[in-house]
């Protein structure tokens, strides 16, 4: 299979590249910037120029292509002023909107010239269902929330299913709280030199997923062609804060130490929110279609991560 990916060289698309080429599978990453990032893909993979605000020649990169995995978007971990509120939005709905437009000039093609990918699996967030429904379980049947990110959410999701307007199948990942080597959630934990692993520790629940798994999942998403619509990407047990950090010390061996709510919103603003929020995500799709999770558990995930960093 020919494999466009955006946001290749982050963390969820770097270990996606070397799976899908460990596998067989022809592998462009687009980038802003490929020469910054060739350190961050494998060497098998191609590295092509993209502009995610404007169609030029990285369309053509598409034209060969029998899927697009959709990945790109400016981190929501940082502080939410009205300029990076803009910013969240439209790296992920306008960007999604420009992908889908390519892909459908290309698919208006496809009768004469045989081009353009015939699946879009695109990234989206649990932050669709809100940061906070304590008490309810949650699957991709369940409503939109209401805050900002989950107004994000929605947008990037229209977005994406638009292209089945050209007769392209599309999937849209909720990704949970993602751990594992090298990057996310569990880096931001780890405080520098050893000195212990840092967190809140309220008793809101976090829908954690291990990397393999995401990995795998992105995969059956690519596979099986009866799979559409929205997909959550979540472990089957969620974990409250105070769980996640302290199995994380003890799996390190390593103090743990609180931070304090008040502290996150400081540093993060209304960025904290996520941060602080409390929703337990059940993935009922993924289990209806018969997936088998390599990491259905907390203490298990956390201590391949940790011992493959």
């Amino acid at each position: 299979m020919r494999i466009v990916i955006t946001g290749g060289s982050g963390f969820v698309g770097g270990a996606l590249a070397t799976a899908l080429v460990g596998r067989g599978d022809e592998v462009t990453v687009l980038s802003r910037n490929p020469a910054r990032v060739r350190k961050d893909v494998p060497a098998r993979v191609q590295l092509a120029s993209w502009d995610p605000s404007a169609l030029g020649g990285w369309t053509e990169h598409l034209a060969g292509a029998d899927a697009v995995v959709h990945l790109a978007g400016a981190p929501v971990a940082a502080r939410w002023t009205t300029a990076y509120k803009r910013r969240i939005d439209s790296s992920r709905a306008t960007t999604t909107e420009l992908l889908v437009e390519a892909i459908g000039k290309l698919r208006a093609d496809a009768e004469r010239e045989g081009r353009g990918p015939t699946v879009l699996v695109s990234a989206s967030a649990i932050g669709y269902y809100g940061s906070h429904r304590p008490g309810e379980k949650v699957s991709e049947d369940s409503s939109q929330g209401s805050d900002f990110l989950a107004g994000v959410c929605g947008r990037w999701e229209k977005a994406a299913r638009r292209v089945e307007e050209h007769g392209v199948r599309s999937v849209q990942l909720r990704f949970g709280v993602v751990l594992g080597a090298g990057g996310g959630a569990l880096s931001a934990m780890r405080l520098p030199l050893g000195v212990g692993v840092a967190g809140p520790l309220g008793d809101n629940l976090i829908s954690w997923v291990h990397i393999d798994d995401v990995v795998a999942m992105v995969l059956f998403a690519l596979d099986d062609e009866q799979l559409s619509g929205p997909l959550n990407v979540v472990a089957p047990n969620p974990a409250t804060a105070a769980q996640l950090a302290r199995t994380m010390g003890r799996v390190l061996a390593r103090p743990v130490m609180a931070v304090p709510a008040a502290a996150l919103r400081l540093r993060f603003g209304q960025g904290a929110e996520p941060i602080l929020g409390s929703l337990q995500v059940e993935p009922k799709r993924v289990r209806e279609l018969g997936y088998r999770f390599r990491f259905p558990d907390l203490e298990p995930a956390l201590a391949s991560a940790c011992e493959a960093d």
